[in-house]
């Protein structure tokens, strides 16, 4: 890294610094790189520690780098393309899914998803919950609901609970004709349990896409997954749909 004069720059000092570092990040570093410790990096630049930190948070915002705890902090991977748009349907689990299946319980969902599945109050849905991972590192947890309707052929599988139990809930899903999903994506902040998996502080900002999947002229799926903010951003893809996409190329080989 270089210095720079900052005390000539307009904007806010560690404004700057972020562009200056970014830029650095780009050139002299590689994925998954430790950088200088902050008082190395202070002196570097000429700048007081706040100052560099108010830095490096708004860099770990934008999802250029990861402070991790015993570590350091360190260069983030590229945020991770996942298409949310409509235009092309499947079931989860079908084709090129990528999430991993952790556990199948039997749980009643949320009133929020209950209405969707437009299920009776206090009703159990079997309940997947599955990770999606990216350079090593859990970047979203989903919770898909499945009422035992849905999946009516399910107990002649001999897998009582989870990851067995869980791809048993998919396959039996498969079975059905997929007339179509929708999806919504909002600003949320992580619950405790899902910052846990995601090694975030319970509270960080997160996006969580809601999917139904309709079969038979119903809703016979709900999908709510919550993705870390800091590794997707939302763009609008040529069709008008929306859709998270990557952020940019590989900065550097690692």
């Amino acid at each position: 890294m270089g210095t720079t004069q900052l005390e000539t720059v307009p904007e806010p000092k560690y404004w700057h610094l972020k562009t200056v570092i970014g830029e650095a990040l780009d050139s002299d570093f590689s994925v998954g790189e430790i950088l200088p410790n902050e008082r190395d990096l202070a002196a570097r630049f000429g700048v007081a520690r706040a100052t560099l930190r108010q830095a490096l948070e708004q860099l770990e915002l934008e999802g250029r780098l990861q402070r991790r705890r015993g570590v350091g902090t360190t260069v983030a991977p590229p945020r991770m393309g996942v298409d949310v748009s409509t235009t092309e349907h499947a079931w989860p689990g079908a084709g090129q899914d990528a999430w991993q299946s952790v556990d199948c319980t039997n749980v009643v969902p949320p009133q929020a998803v209950a209405r969707l599945l437009d299920t009776d109050t206090g009703e159990e849905t079997h309940t997947v919950r599955r990770l999606r991972v990216s350079h090593g590192q859990s970047v979203a947890a989903e919770l898909l609901y499945v009422p035992v309707s849905s999946v009516p052929e399910l107990s002649a599988i001999d897998a009582p609970s989870g990851p067995a139990r869980a791809r048993g809930v998919l396959r039996e899903l498969q079975r059905l004709d997929l007339e179509g999903q929708d999806r919504a994506v909002e600003l949320g902040s992580a619950r405790a349990d899902h910052a846990k998996e995601l090694d975030r502080l319970p509270g960080a900002p997160v996006l969580v896409v809601t999917t139904r999947y309709f079969s038979e002229g119903r809703t016979a799926a709900v999908s709510v997954a919550t993705y870390r903010a800091d590794t997707c951003r939302l763009t609008f893809g040529d069709s008008g749909d929306l859709e998270i996409s990557e952020h940019e190329q590989e900065r550097r080989a690692s």
